[in-house]
């Protein structure tokens, strides 16, 4: 049984202690990484704390403290060193959006556990089912751009990374035992490539919106207003759109507009504060859109039928494969390779090779039995 930690974490708060934590790890062969944001407390999420872990050392370094982290791109691009995550599409993903930052010798161990089809893919269900290690889940929602960081916090912090290490031998070696190793480095590859998504605010499209599908164009063109209001409004305040004004508040005020105050304050979330700090701003927006022309949204373009029969054919072969193996579905073949294949239609190996290049073991394993799917739809 793995114990708990007995040493403090490090807390890396300046320019020269980052400059020596750099020095201290950067010939480590193996580190653990794991990072904390504010979604939940900011209008534009940022990176708030990076905790990096040796097997001998947990350090947390608090990049809203240091000026300058730009080292640390060499270590995370650096092919020598190996990088153990857990979950780490999102971790790389707000890391290149603020850094910049490239990578290369991943490990992840929650994909390491879906391709081994652990029932259980969270890191606290993985820490508690190896190690019998219970994870303090009071502050997964905490806001980490607050300061200063309490005691707790930090231990809170580093048990994302504190067990990687152990975690990550155990997974290495099943998936070599069961010949899945390079199936499992296919994807940490695959891994190093995300990128992330344009930033695009609910203000720009009312679309995005849940609950938009169900209203017409001349109710679309005020909920664009209204989101537009919203936005505006979150962006002055640094908060997230929805701890300004709720999606099912801004649908409902489209669908059946107030033209008072009174009217606005019957209405169901109409609290004291919306009235006193939005009420006649809100009204203002909803005057705005109904003079605006109709918004429609444009139409989804319908696949084509021959493309729809070899995608479901794709599936249903994946589906049973899966169940075979006893994982998930898109373990076996990703979904956006999947569409690939079945746009393409590809009628040989060199074909089905060129779409899928970066997926080399998934070739060798299942690109006869794809191509026998789907030429069976030619018979």
């Amino acid at each position: 049984m793995i114990s708990l930690p007995d040493n403090e974490p490090v807390l890396i708060s300046t320019q020269e202690q980052f400059s020596d934590f750099i020095e201290k790890i950067q010939n480590e062969p193996v580190l653990a990484v794991d990072t904390e944001s504010n979604s939940l407390f900011a209008y534009q999420e940022k990176v708030c704390l990076i905790q990096i872990a040796t097997p001998a050392q947990d350090f947390i370094i608090d990049p809203l403290s240091v000026s300058d982290i730009s080292l640390l791109s060499t270590l995370f691009a650096n092919p020598k060193q190996q990088k153990i995550f857990h979950a780490a599409e999102y971790d790389l993903i707000c890391l290149k959006r603020d850094y910049g930052f490239k990578f290369a010798n991943l490990f992840d161990t929650m994909i390491a556990a879906r391709i081994l089809g652990e029932p259980q893919v969270g890191l606290g269900s993985l820490l508690d089912i190896y190690f019998g290690i219970k994870v303090d889940k009071r502050f997964q929602r905490a806001n980490w751009g607050a300061r200063p960081l309490t005691r707790v916090m930090l231990d809170y912090a580093r048990m994302d990374t504190h067990y990687l290490f152990a975690l990550k031998s155990i997974f290495e070696e099943k998936l070599k035992q069961r010949g899945l190793w390079e199936l499992a480095k296919e994807d940490f590859d695959i891994l190093c490539q995300v990128e992330p998504p344009a930033i695009e605010s609910n203000g720009k499209s009312c679309w995005k919106i849940c609950g938009s599908t169900r209203i017409n164009g001349r109710q679309a063109a005020i909920l664009q207003s209204l989101c537009a209001y919203r936005d505006q409004q979150a962006r002055k305040m640094d908060l997230p759109h929805f701890k300004v004004l709720s999606n099912a508040f801004l649908v409902d005020l489209c669908q059946n507009p107030p033209h008072t105050l009174d009217e606005l304050g019957a209405r169901r979330g109409a609290t004291e504060r919306i009235l006193k700090k939005h009420g006649t701003s809100l009204l203002k927006a909803i005057e705005q859109g109904e003079d605006s022309p109709p918004l429609n949204r444009q139409p989804n373009t319908r696949p084509n039928e021959k493309y729809m029969k070899r995608l479901e054919k794709l599936k249903e072969w994946r589906k049973l494969k899966a169940q075979d193996l006893k994982i998930e579905s898109d373990v076996v073949i990703p979904k956006d390779i999947m569409e690939k294949i079945a746009a393409f239609n590809p009628k040989n190996k060199g074909d089905l090779q060129k779409i899928m290049w970066n997926t080399p073991w998934r070739f060798r394993h299942y690109g006869e039995s794809i191509l026998n799917e789907l030429s069976r739809l030619e018979e």
